[in-house]
């Protein structure tokens, strides 16, 4: 137990906290990669069934995401302001949201898989593939909800390398379970689509088993089983605050990705193919900041929770400088080598030619990216989370749609056009959060304020008895 308090209270750092994230975010996009992969040696339907049945499953793992973000930031305020208790409370009631939010996703999604599957001009292969998928898949989503909140609750107390390692070992049996199922080895029938279904679901299910175990060994104090049963609105209503409004953020962007998607299509099959292979290189940039946004998220939560407002200020400052210069860094890898990058997935010289040039823009963009994201976790770390939101709809829908296609198709820069005006959005974004940032007007949108002067109002209290 000594032990355990002992790790709680270690010195962060921003290195330490990143370098796991980063590695868990690359797994998780290497599983999906995974499936793809290995699927492709059935037929190109299975491909598509699970691409296809797969857009459902991640739009509900973005809804799980709401509940996660919000514990996060709260757990690492209160573990700043020295109130593990609260902590464990928030902990003990975010996880008994996502299941219970878990499950009736998993239910709808099983029960009304065939109505949205029929949103798409399926194939009858293509639609049975994906109607087996959707049905073991859906069905244990809540295990994937668990996941990402005791996540969660691992980062914000500091255990960013336990996380990494269970993600690790979720990739291990998914890809072992993978080839089973599939290729039919050590006995077991060739189960296709459905093999793929089973593995996943069976990786998930051992992940969350051993991160349950994981947590009631780390953290310090144990949640006991009646806090899970311990509804505590105004704590609820905290995890709400932060968590709706970044999950709005990302329906706006994926919203307004899907508008500009809907222009680049006008642009032909050729430019759509072109895309998908330019954001696929891109986004091995964008786990870095990601990582670096997440990472400084918890440093700044703990830094607002101990009332320490210039060290949070000046952390921001700190994390943005290095990781715009990694960012730049790798984004001229990325350019130097654009051309070979984009021959990893076609021959085709006019998709290479068009994506070497966007990866080469990509120099602009990447730094805004980066920029965008570790502001606007710094500003949710201190429960300004609403602002970033306002922005994301005011420029995604202003700025980054309309001149998309005015630039690629009006005046027919294309794709070009398209990128310019990603730079415009992410750019323009950043320099108003950066701006937001320097005002401190999140100084006054701290969520344990009120309990931390409660404590230290008892604590003086009990200093003026004992006097």
């Amino acid at each position: 137990m000594n032990k355990n308090k002992k790790s709680l209270t270690k010195p962060l750092t921003l290195f330490a906290l990143t370098w796991p994230i980063f590695i868990e975010l690359f797994l998780h996009m290497l599983m999906g990669s995974t499936d793809t992969f290995m699927l492709s040696h059935i037929s190109d339907d299975a491909v598509a069934a699970v691409g296809v049945a797969n857009q459902l499953i991640f739009f509900t793992i973005l809804l799980f995401g709401f509940v996660a973000t919000g514990t996060a930031v709260l757990v690492s305020q209160y573990l700043g302001a020295k109130l593990p208790i609260e902590a464990k409370n928030v902990s003990a009631i975010s996880i008994t949201l996502n299941l219970i939010f878990g499950i009736i996703i998993s239910v709808a999604v099983v029960l009304f898989r065939g109505q949205f599957l029929n949103l798409f001009e399926l194939t009858n292969q293509i639609y049975d593939y994906a109607n087996q998928y959707l049905l073991i898949v859906g069905g244990t989503l809540f295990t994937q909800s668990l996941l990402l909140t005791i996540s969660s609750i691992l980062r914000a107390n500091g255990y960013t390398k336990e996380s990494m390692f269970i993600s690790i070992i979720m990739n291990i049996i998914h890809v072992v379970g993978n080839a089973i199922f599939i290729y039919g080895l050590l006995g077991v029938p060739e189960m296709g689509v459905q093999g793929v279904a089973i593995s996943t679901a069976l990786s998930r299910a051992v992940a969350l088993l051993l991160i349950f175990v994981l947590m009631y060994k780390l953290l310090p104090i144990h949640i006991q089983w009646k806090d899970y049963l311990n509804f505590d609105i105004k704590q609820i209503k905290k995890i709400l605050n932060i968590g709706i409004p970044a999950a709005g953020e990302q329906a706006v962007y994926n919203t307004s990705q899907m508008a500009i998607t809907a222009i680049i299509a006008i642009l032909g099959a050729e430019m759509l193919t072109t895309r998908v292979y330019a954001f696929n290189i891109m986004s091995f940039i964008l786990l870095f900041g990601l990582a670096m946004g997440q990472g400084t998220q918890i440093l700044i939560g703990h830094k607002v929770g101990a009332r320490d407002f210039d060290g949070a200020y000046q952390q921001l400052l700190k994390s943005l400088k290095s990781s715009i210069i990694i960012t730049i860094l790798i984004a001229i890898i990325v350019a130097i080598f654009r051309e070979p990058l984009m021959s990893i997935f076609t021959d085709n010289e006019e998709i290479i030619k068009v994506g070497g040039f966007l990866l080469l823009l990509s120099l602009i963009l990447e730094p805004g990216r980066t920029f965008n994201l570790v502001v606007i976790n710094s500003l949710r770390a201190t429960g300004d989370a609403r602002f970033p939101v306002l922005m994301a709809f005011i420029s995604m829908w202003g700025i980054s749609v309309p001149v998309s296609y005015l630039l690629g198709i009006k005046l027919g820069y294309g794709l070009a056009g398209v990128w310019v005006a990603f730079i415009l959005d992410e750019w323009l974004r950043g320099i108003i959060m950066y701006f937001r940032w320097k005002s401190r007007a999140w100084e006054k949108k701290i969520l344990v304020s009120e309990e931390q002067e409660k404590l230290e109002g008892q604590r003086a209290n009990l200093v003026g008895a004992d006097a």
